[in-house]
């Protein structure tokens, strides 16, 4: 699964009242409670949903998720997996979006900042906060208050990740931090870093003393300066997206940024692939349930929504996909389901894990052009 970091960081307000010109598109812009479809649920016990790739439990199993779930609601569901890339799928569905015309979605999983442009936009209908009650209930504390939507009132989380360092332990010995990835002689031309241009530049922002979270074109400038030294002197193999994992694997890359899922399904095969929280710190993002302009099939949204924030399901989904859990009380319920797993941090980090995260500020359409042509003219991409 491709990744982007986005945990972004918007002043809060309701889509009603929201202008986000950096994201601005003539005639983009819609108000959600314009753009609405009759929610035909009462009807049609169907839902469309469209997900990343192999992000839920196997779903033909009896005893899956989805199984179960259609067969507690009565409710059908499409499931396809046709996300495979934020800005790809935002591609596929701006010109409907942007119009006012259906996607012939009800439900959308999104990352933290491609999920705050499209509520930004007023593509997202607001959730009934009635009918996801387990939602508000169990979401964990971290999650909670994002600025972009701090009532939940549009985004549900499916599943979260952190985005930190792993190293291969039978090629090289213990890498702590991103500035020893950027500078250690042994690793030179063994490492790969993310081509999600949000994940990587976090970390060189963290490298040269600025907040991710809130940094001047200054700041920017000094970082992308860092990371084009770094490229030159042959520190840097490859920009990648999860492809890293391979070659981690095999041992043709000593040491990577990486996302912390991937790393999970590396060592079931690989004890020696560690998963390291940098001294800089940890990006922390999430991919997003969302309920599209003009979804047909709303409260049965809602209802998936509230089944997936029960614990033990949240639980059984997790011993799957390997990702951070959403859903508080869910580590209780993987004692039932997979205890080898309880107290794996990647999962169910604790309290001074989560403190060390931080986010990526939002950027206007001014410093999106600009930083993206950076970004391309260092990383050739």
């Amino acid at each position: 699964m491709f990744r982007g970091v986005g945990a972004v960081a918007f002043a809060g307000a309701s889509v009603g009242a929201l202008k986000l010109p950096f994201f601005a598109t003539e005639g983009a812009q819609q108000d959600p409670a314009s753009c609405r479809a009759g929610d035909l649920s009462s009807s049609e016990k169907e839902l469309v949903v469209s997900n990343w790739p192999q992000y839920i439990d196997p779903r033909k199993k009896a005893t899956s998720t989805l199984s179960v779930f259609q067969e507690r609601t009565g409710i059908s569901v499409d499931y396809s997996d046709d996300v495979n890339d934020n800005a790809e799928f935002y591609a596929k569905v701006r010109n409907q979006m942007g119009d006012c015309q259906s996607t012939e979605r009800d439900m959308v999983m999104l990352t933290d900042w491609m999920a705050a442009r499209m509520i930004g936009l007023g593509w997202i209908q607001p959730l009934d906060k009635a009918k996801v009650p387990n939602l508000h209930a169990n979401l964990i504390e971290p999650l909670r208050g994002v600025q972009w939507d701090p009532d939940l009132e549009f985004h549900a989380p499916w599943q979260t990740g952190l985005t930190g360092i792993a190293y291969n332990a039978a090629k090289t010995g213990e890498v702590r931090s991103f500035e020893e990835l950027l500078t250690r002689p042994d690793l030179k031309g063994r490492v790969t870093l993310l081509s999600e241009m949000r994940d990587t530049m976090a970390f060189m922002l963290r490298v040269e003393g600025a907040d991710p979270d809130q940094f001047s074109s200054a700041e920017w400038g000094q970082a992308i300066d860092r990371l084009r030294q770094v490229v030159s002197d042959g520190q840097v193999r490859a920009f990648t997206g999860n492809d890293y994992t391979q070659d981690l694997a095999a041992g043709n890359i000593h040491a990577c940024e990486a996302w912390s899922g991937d790393v999970i399904q590396l060592q079931f095969e690989n004890p020696d692939i560690r998963f390291v929280a940098p001294e800089e710190g940890l990006s922390l993002w999430s991919d997003n349930m969302l309920v599209p302009n003009l979804a047909t099939h709303q409260d049965n949204a809602e209802a998936w929504i509230d089944y997936y924030y029960e614990p033990e399901v949240a639980a059984k989904l997790a011993a799957w996909v390997n990702y951070i859990c959403p859903v508080q009380g869910a580590r209780e319920e993987m004692e039932k389901i997979d205890p080898s797993l309880v107290d794996n941090k990647l999962i169910f980090p604790d309290d001074e894990m989560l403190a060390t995260t931080f986010d990526f500020m939002p950027l206007d359409d001014r410093q999106s052009i600009e930083y993206e042509g950076d970004w391309a003219n260092v990383t050739g991409g």
